[in-house]
């Protein structure tokens, strides 16, 4: 997930909201600007996503 804004000149900026990094800045296009955000890994989603699916593991377990 991406902040984007558009700077005065026409450019772009993207922040993930994740982890607050400014992934890309003065990024021409809309083009560009999905290049730096599929090429950007988050270690704050990363470590959600790991969390969430301990979590997951744990409750089936108490199930079983």
């Amino acid at each position: 997930m991406y902040s984007r804004t558009q700077n005065e000149n026409g450019t772009y900026n993207t922040r993930c909201l994740y982890c607050f990094l400014t992934v890309a800045s003065a990024v021409e296009t809309k083009e560009d600007l999905e290049q730096h955000e599929s090429q950007h890994v988050c270690p704050e989603r990363a470590l959600s996503e790991l969390l969430a699916a301990k979590t997951a593991i744990e409750a089936q377990a108490k199930r079983n």
